[in-house]
């Protein structure tokens, strides 16, 4: 993480006011300082016993300078007098007062404003286990990762919510590994942090001011070529949850659509500047295995639709069909999971390479076909012989020049 000087020692400034940062423990360094939000709308019944547990586990167990701040988004009851009275009370506490509702909005504000080496947000009801906040810090700390998240789907979390919540959290995680190849598990736990610089790039990038503002943030990230470290987090569903979860999930197929027509665009690039991540080694072996994973998917669906088109149509044109139905997703598996680039550059290059590798293996299947038609042994001892070349061009192709970077491979790209 950056380390500015002074940054465990300096003043916060804020809309209500200058706040000092908790000293750390003597025997550690205060390099770090760490802004945890909590966003919050209309909890007056949980905010006092929330922020008092959270920051005595700050005052006793936290190693860094740190500050909570409680980003209240259009409160209408007595959440606002609460913040202020603990933000007088504790100057280590802030109340950041927001005349719009959203999550997402809260969330923006407050990080925008930070001044703190890393930004936090956990929600108030604390159902993820604090155990994790520091976890979830660490490889912000020592530059190993750019943004870090709890994850409520890692083999090593703890979790207990109900068979609903469990579903349909599953099935969003899904889709967005299935849509947007990204390697993250839940986007949607709350409980995140990041490198203040970096997320401050990324902020004006990201559009959704309400729930999605999490999973666009991520998308951005990993489209970007960013790090993102996940922490499995002991967690409890909250039974007195007021998150409309049909208009929220609407809401959330509505923002993954948005993201995917943009990527499609090509809109999707974020300038880090100097958090650029360098080029990774070569990437062969991964590579080599996951093109012949998504090939044996390919070339079975092919087969199928070659041995049911074969009797009507004949061999040279159940071939042609059912070579040319699985060749667009292949290429794009290839693309987003084999050499998982995301951005649309020299997008005009790669389509016209991709579609002359696709006629040349199209007619050497072809006249292939055309040489042993009528004999069905040879006809399938043709076409495995035919589509494993057919295989070997296009991965030469895809590697050596269509996703080819100074001859090394660029993660997130």
């Amino acid at each position: 993480a950056s380390k500015r000087s002074g940054a465990g020692a300096r003043l916060a400034k804020a809309s209500v006011g200058a706040l000092s940062l908790s000293p750390p423990p003597a025997n550690i360094a205060a390099v770090v300082s760490v802004d945890v939000v909590v966003p919050v709308f209309n909890e007056e019944e949980i905010l006092a016993s929330s922020v008092e547990r959270l920051s005595t586990y700050l005052a006793e167990t936290f190693p860094y300078a740190w500050r909570i701040v409680i980003a209240d988004n259009a409160s209408t009851d007595a959440t606002s007098e609460i913040a202020e009275r603990l933000a007088t009370i504790d100057a280590r506490i802030v109340h950041l007062r927001l005349e719009q509702k959203g999550r997402g909005r809260a969330l923006r504000t407050a990080w925008s404003q930070s001044d703190a080496d890393i930004v936090v947000y956990t929600d108030v009801d604390l159902s993820t286990g604090l155990t994790g906040l520091l976890p979830l810090v660490a490889p912000l700390v020592t530059g190993h990762s750019d943004i870090a998240i709890g994850s409520r789907l890692s083999a090593g979390s703890s979790v207990a919510r109900g068979p609903k919540r469990e579903l349909i959290s599953r099935a969003y995680n899904l889709l967005l590994r299935l849509v947007f190849a990204v390697r993250f598990r839940d986007a949607q736990c709350g409980f995140k942090a990041g490198r203040t610089d970096v997320i401050k790039l990324l902020l004006p990038a990201v559009e959704d001011e309400a729930w999605f503002f999490d999973t666009e943030l991520l998308l951005l990230a990993e489209y970007n070529g960013l790090r993102v470290h996940e922490v499995p987090v002991d967690w409890i569903d909250d039974p007195d949850s007021r998150v409309d979860v049909r208009s929220t999930a609407l809401a959330d197929l509505a923002g993954v659509r948005r993201m995917a027509m943009r990527f499609l665009r090509g809109k999707g690039h974020v300038d880090l500047g100097a958090h650029e991540r360098a080029p990774l080694g070569d990437d062969f072996g991964r590579q080599t295995v996951t093109f012949v994973l998504i090939g044996v998917v390919s070339t079975t669906i092919s087969l199928l639709l070659f041995l049911a088109l074969r009797p009507e149509s004949g061999a040279i044109w159940a071939n042609a069909v059912a070579f040319t139905a699985t060749a667009l997703g292949n290429n794009w598996a290839n693309r987003r999971f084999t050499f998982r680039r995301r951005s649309d550059e020299d997008r005009s290059w790669r389509y016209l390479t991709s579609f002359s590798v696709y006629l040349v293996s199209l007619l050497q299947t072809t006249l292939a076909l055309a040489a042993v038609e009528g004999n069905s042994t040879l006809e399938l001892a043709m076409l495995a012989l035919t589509w494993g070349a057919a295989a070997v061009l296009r991965f030469v192709v895809l590697r050596g020049w269509v996703y080819r970077r100074s001859g090394s491979v660029t993660v997130g790209e």
